[in-house]
């Protein structure tokens, strides 16, 4: 009879803890302009090698360049730089209020400003995201009113939400922006539901579904990859790979698998990674994704590949789980600075202009901040009627929670 050793198991283990040097030589960067540009309507066997690289646009010296570099004006990119530079200073100010006891709880975008941002502006009036937590930049990029969303994280009287939804998880219908959902990845199967309806209904409009990195261990994440090859469902997934899953290192969740983007192979559904950190990449990408969905030849899974220079949110210490300086030593940049170098490389921006920028900003975030704080924050002036929590559920308000409301008072 063979002897056996003791079974053990497997569990990865990050490159780097705090007190250790960190180390990204394990993401393969190609240069800016090398990766290859295949026609819209390439079969997914065709472009399996895009699952496997980055797809970049910006070059260390700020130029665009290569096959994916975009037709975006300047004007364009000056407002995608605005909206950015907005969102910087909007979860600066966030994180202050909830440090000051204003909210609950917050949840910040640094270091993943042009994912969002960039991607919405590859969207049509009419199409539909299903967000994660980290997406505040599609409603900003959208025209979404900064108050609002301000009164939703101070769940005050103007909270559109009526105080019933955590802090950061939006809802706009208008600006195609599906409720978040705290339990994730539920969105994803969501999403390609809703892409589902809108070709069974003969519409043209598309979905997008976002997922972290370490959500993709949800079965939900498989699921809607069935259906959406299967159906062919005019759907774009997203993944933002920011290395890190609240504490846990993106390793655990990718299964083994080489990335995260090759995951879409076993389904038949093309598969593109791009550079999270580079906003004309990512539009690029997220425009030929949509093209594909529009032209009804089916799903399209992007990987962006950025880093969550902040903790995971307001309840979070990233310093007892990854080097304090891991931030600094990631190679792809930061996505502000990146396209503020293009914008001054193209002569339509300048130092002075960013200052200046910065300072109208601010200025107009401070204001939106004033306005809601003077309607209420979580502690303080005025809040959400409780009749509230009775309303929006029933088309008819069964006689059970008609007669609890009255016992409320109302």
């Amino acid at each position: 009879m063979t002897d056996y050793s003791p079974l053990s198991l497997n569990v990865p283990k990050p490159e780097c803890r705090p007190g250790d040097t960190p180390d990204f030589s394990r993401v393969d960067i190609p240069a800016a302009g090398t990766v290859r540009r295949p026609d819209v309507d390439a079969r997914a066997e065709d472009m399996r090698d895009l699952a496997f690289t980055i797809i970049r646009v910006l070059d260390d010296d700020g130029e665009a360049v290569g096959e994916w570099a975009c037709a975006l004006s300047d004007e364009d990119l000056a407002r995608g730089l605005r909206d950015m530079m907005t969102l910087r200073i909007y979860d600066t100010r966030m994180m202050l209020a909830q440090r000051q006891g204003k909210t609950s709880f917050y949840m910040q975008h640094l270091g993943e400003e042009a994912i969002s941002c960039a991607f919405q502006k590859a969207l049509q009036k009419g199409d539909m995201n299903f967000p994660t937590y980290r997406q505040a930049g599609l409603l900003i990029a959208s025209g979404y009113p900064m108050e609002t969303m301000m009164c939703q994280i101070f769940s005050n009287e103007a909270d559109p939400l009526h105080g019933r939804q955590l802090p950061v998880m939006y809802s706009s219908k208008e600006h195609g922006f599906f409720t978040i959902s705290g339990n994730l990845a539920t969105q994803y199967i969501q999403a390609v539901g809703w892409s589902m309806a809108s070709a069974i209904k003969g519409d043209t409009k598309i979905a997008a579904s976002w997922i972290g990195d370490g959500s993709t261990s949800e079965s939900d994440f498989h699921a809607a990859l069935v259906f959406a090859s299967t159906y062919k469902a005019p759907v774009v997934l997203n993944i933002v790979n920011n290395q890190w899953a609240i504490s846990t290192f993106q390793g655990i969740a990718r299964g083994g698998a080489h990335t995260f983007a090759s995951r879409a192979h076993g389904f038949g559904i093309p598969a593109l990674r791009v550079d999270g950190n580079d906003y004309l990449a990512v539009y690029a990408a997220g425009k030929w994704a949509a093209e594909r969905a529009r032209r009804n030849l089916g799903p399209t899974l992007i990987e962006h590949v950025t880093y969550r220079a902040g903790g995971h949110s307001t309840s979070d210490d990233p310093s007892a789980y990854r080097p304090k300086t891991e931030n600094e030593a990631w190679p792809l940049g930061d996505p502000i600075a990146r396209l503020k170098a293009h914008l001054i490389k193209r002569g339509v921006w300048s130092e002075d202009r960013h200052k200046q920028a910065e300072a109208e900003i601010t200025d107009g975030v401070i204001d939106c901040q004033k306005r809601a704080e003077a309607i209420g924050t979580l502690n303080s002036g005025h809040a959400p009627s409780p009749r509230d929590m009775f309303e929006d559920v029933y088309a008819e308000m069964p006689e059970h929670l008609i007669k609890q409301r009255h016992e409320v008072g109302y």
